[in-house]
């Protein structure tokens, strides 16, 4: 076990409470097979072997260890700070140990004791500073090899296999499907060797009903086909969808894409695979082989006319593939291009305020239109390759029913065939060459599939904030240090460093200001600092662990960053306050009182139910950091890091800001604070780091370093008139 614990844990929830029904419920509902009795046995060796004040974490790993359990890990949490998609849990209440099975977004939690009562109703505030006891099972199935990427190809085909009973019941289907299609040519068969020489109507009537026969039974296998298929499709697209958009989560920030057309369309690459599985398409490549079956019977039946298509088979099979190859670096073109006209659409939309008021529109409008050419350019060459394909295929298949038409002639008058022997044949010839032709068009269609599959792989390549196949680590109960050690950072291939910290640490109680020109690293230190960005050399220490070999949950409970741009999401400002959805309404309400954020509500009929737009439209920057400032002190982090939290404030917002987080900050956390207004702060911190290019030059008391800057600043103007009196000498 080897998740997250909370942040503190009080002397009565040391130790057990633990009984063997919550845990034994709660090991099957991750369905693992052991009995009470085993679970109960565990429990009392533990106990009876524990060391005195050990905590409820130490004794669940001594459980399963009793147990023999493999590949179950787990940790303990306090509940504001546990992510919900991880129930089913234990949860602490009244001193005992409950059963939490509700999904994300209930309000309401149902409690069971596992003891045969009733569970219990009860509002998930009440549980805001309990602890969260969750356990995880991971199998050699889940498990991702070390240094092995994921991609989209593996993932489809791993869901398409993951149960596959529906791949017996398809090719049953298929077979028998094909093989009804016989029935129609040996009906006129029949009919034209049998029934219209002697006009025996009551074998026609005869040979009617067994092909209504025929024809249900056809319809009805269609149906089941295509039923399991687009269930099976659904499944898989809701599979792979959630995979790529929990690797997009978790993807590190440094190495995502900064265009966020590509992004996007690396995303929606799955929505071009769920059209082509749900589609007919599919069933025309089943299909498709059964063309060598209709040969075959074409032969039984005339002879020699399967040559006819035996020998344009292979042709029509080359054309497809000459096709599809003529096909793929043009649509590898147009989907570059296509991502970048929906960057240049987002970025237009997100900056409209900044082109109207620059007058800049045209710019745009003219990239817009080469784009857009360029797009068209493409389009035409594709539709051109396509319309060529599908016209030579047509022709194949005119050229076919002629030849085999002209060859039977020639059967029927040698005695090897019969007028009904020749409109069988010719049946079973369309047979052939429709799927054929159907199938060229197939392969058109697969390659944008195939290119839009590489753009999910370009996603799922990028590297994960943490490996699924690592053993993730977790630091104390309560966190007091942090450090960096030998930290340097660069963006992307560039070749200079953005960060470049030999030595750096704070202790517990530390209010450190971080202060320096604009562009020299103090935003890239935060975010270095909170695990947004992994540095390229060196490593960031929490509590003396290093902050890349522990779980990400256990450092956002003890670690909060508040980015120096905010964010806020489509909802209403009270799903934006509560974004974790941890915090409890009480909670929110004060810390929106203290911050003056509760104004926002007031001013507008539907209050806390007011609607926020993509990023906040509608309010004011000022409003939107305050928002974002509710979040972080609702969070009650051990670290705090803020990146200018009072840049779009007024003074008077600003001084109560600063007010409000005096109060909040506890006197052993870690507050660091990076502004260009240091003054208005000065009164809270006890350190200051002054930053130039990338590194900390300046490290002391507020004091010290405010009265060096000051005697710097008067110095500056004295040097720059006397260094320009000086270059006006020398140039008289």
């Amino acid at each position: 076990m080897s998740e997250p614990v909370r942040d503190t844990v009080s002397d009565d929830e040391q130790g057990s409470g633990l009984t063997s029904a919550t845990l034994h419920a709660l090991l099957g509902t991750l369905g693992v097979s052991v009995s009470l009795g085993d679970v109960k046995n565990a429990i009392d060796l533990q106990a009876s072997i524990a060391v005195k004040n050990s905590s409820i974490l130490d004794e669940v790993k001594g459980v399963l260890y009793g147990l023999n359990l493999k590949g179950v890990r787990g940790g303990a949490v306090a509940w504001r700070r546990f992510d919900r998609r991880q129930l089913p849990a234990l949860v602490q209440y009244k001193n005992e140990w409950w059963l939490v099975t509700n999904a994300l977004g209930s309000q309401l939690l149902n409690l069971d004791k596992c003891d045969g009562q009733p569970p219990i109703t009860i509002d998930q505030d009440e549980l805001s500073a309990s602890l969260v006891l969750w356990l995880k099972r991971t199998t050699k199935n889940t498990e991702q090899v070390e240094g092995e990427k994921p991609t989209a190809r593996k993932l489809i085909l791993s869901a398409l296999f993951l149960n596959k009973a529906w791949l017996g019941n398809v090719l049953v289907a298929t077979v028998v499907i094909n093989l009804l299609a016989i029935a129609t040519s040996l009906f006129a068969l029949q009919v034209y060797d049998r029934v219209v020489p002697t006009l025996a109507y009551s074998t026609l009537t005869t040979l009617v009903v067994g092909m209504l026969g025929i024809v249900m039974i056809d319809w009805l296998l269609k149906r089941l086909r295509s039923r399991v298929i687009d269930s099976l499709a659904a499944e898989v697209d809701m599979r792979l969808s959630k995979q790529v958009f929990q690797h997009l989560l978790h993807v590190r920030l440094d190495r995502q894409s900064n265009s966020l057309g590509t992004l996007n369309a690396q995303v929606n690459g799955l929505e071009s695979v769920r059209q082509f599985f749900t589609s007919g398409i599919v069933f025309g490549l089943i299909d498709l082989p059964f063309a060598i079956m209709f040969i075959a019977f074409i032969g039984i039946i005339g002879g020699v006319v399967s040559w006819v298509y035996a020998l344009l088979f292979p042709i029509a099979i080359l054309l497809g593939m000459i096709t599809q190859y003529r096909l793929k670096a043009l649509i590898k073109k147009q989907i570059l291009r296509s991502n970048e006209r929906q960057g240049l659409l987002i970025d237009v939309i997100r900056g409209s305020e900044t082109i109207r008021a620059n007058n800049a529109g045209w710019r745009f409008a003219s990239e817009w239109e080469q784009i857009t050419q360029s797009l068209a350019s493409y389009q035409i060459r594709q539709k051109a390759i396509s319309q060529l394909s599908t016209a030579t295929t047509g022709s194949l298949s005119t050229i076919a029913y002629v030849s085999a038409v002209v060859v039977g002639v020639f059967q029927i008058e040698a005695g090897n065939l019969t007028m009904g022997g020749m409109i069988a044949c010719s049946i079973l010839g369309s047979r052939v060459i429709n799927p054929i032709a159907q199938g060229v068009q197939y392969l058109v269609q697969w390659q944008s599939v195939s290119q839009s599959l590489n753009m999910v792989d370009q996603l799922l390549a990028l590297d994960l904030e943490r490996q699924p196949s690592q053993h993730l680590l977790v630091g104390d109960q309560k966190v007091s240090s942090m450090s960096a050690e030998q930290v340097r950072f660069v963006y992307g291939d560039s070749p200079v460093k953005h960060l470049d910290i030999e030595a750096l640490n704070f202790k517990a109680g530390d209010r450190v200001l971080l202060v320096g020109a604009i562009g020299c690293g103090k935003s890239t230190l935060l975010k270095v600092l909170a695990g947004l960005y992994r540095p390229t050399e060196g490593r960031i220490k929490l509590g003396g662990i290093d902050l890349w070999e522990m779980d990400p949950q256990f450092v956002t409970s003890h670690v909060s960053y508040l980015p120096q741009n905010v964010h806020l999401f489509k909802g209403t400002l009270k799903s934006n306050l509560t974004l974790s959805g941890t915090v409890s309404d009480n909670e929110m309400m004060q810390v929106a009182h203290e911050l003056g954020v509760d104004a926002i509500a007031q001013g507008n009929p539907k209050g806390m139910e007011l609607e926020i737009s993509e990023g906040g439209e509608g309010l004011s920057g000022g409003q939107r950091q305050l928002v974002a400032l509710s979040r972080t002190i609702t969070a009650k982090p051990s670290i705090w890091l803020l990146d200018e939290p009072t840049a779009s404030l007024d003074a008077e917002s600003e001084k109560r800001v600063w007010d409000v987080l005096a109060k909040h900050v506890k006197a052993e956390d870690i507050l660091v604070v990076s502004t260009h207004r240091p003054m208005l702060a000065a009164h809270i911190a006890n350190r200051v780091l002054v930053m130039q290019q990338g590194k900390v030059v300046r490290d002391g008391a507020p004091a010290t370093i405010f009265s060096s800057l000051a005697a710097t600043a008067k110095t500056a103007p004295q040097k720059s008139l006397s260094g320009r009196a000086k270059r006006g000498f020398n140039a008289v």
